[in-house]
């Protein structure tokens, strides 16, 4: 049985240095748009996580995981720790902390976390991590922030259209494609 939720606990704010970058792409001078410009920056780098399979920017975490004794591998990479591991209410509220006896973890060499919580009655955990490919916008390699920048410059042309463009732009997809990481899912399949 496979459940995972995920919630975005915090995130590093993206700097100025970013936002930047953007107008400079779109030669935009003035602040009016800078707001919108912000949330398409933010919407390009939740596109290029769905992309590249690896969160961009490190950020603290929670996956929810079934708590069966079985591994139960984290959605989310690559991974940096693992904080803790809370037991989850029936109403699916967090709980206490589990004792580090009650659970095992592992962070493997391709940063893929998992969780195997060994006691009995407890029907799903909330791991609590870090996770990202830098610690801020300045540590990501420079294919993946223009390609981020690339995207949201896209999207803020593409705002008046009638319809947005329906696939990733191909020249941002080549700047990302040597990041991508794939991965077999339960089922065997690529994803």
């Amino acid at each position: 049985m496979r459940l995972s939720m995920r919630q975005v606990i915090s995130t590093a704010p993206l700097p100025a240095a970013a936002l930047g970058e953007l107008k400079q792409w779109l030669a935009i001078s003035t602040p009016a748009q800078d707001e919108a410009l912000g949330g398409l920056l933010n919407s390009a780098l939740d596109m290029c996580e769905a992309f590249i399979g690896q969160r961009p920017i490190e950020a603290e975490m929670r996956e929810t995981v079934v708590a069966d004794g079985t591994w139960q591998s984290l959605l989310t990479r690559p991974l940096r720790s693992i904080d803790r591991v809370e037991a989850l209410a029936s109403d699916g509220s967090v709980g206490s902390a589990l004792d580090m006896r009650r659970y095992e973890i592992d962070i493997d060499l391709e940063a893929v976390g998992r969780v195997r919580a060994r006691e009995p009655g407890v029907g799903a955990v909330a791991v609590h991590f870090r996770a990202g490919m830098a610690p801020d916008w300045a540590g990501l390699p420079a294919a993946i922030r223009h390609g981020i920048v690339r995207l949201a410059a896209a999207m803020f042309r593409a705002r008046d259209e009638a319809e947005a463009p329906a696939a990733l732009p191909a020249s941002v997809a080549a700047l990302w494609q040597p990041y991508r990481r794939m991965g077999l899912g339960s089922n065997g399949a690529r994803r």
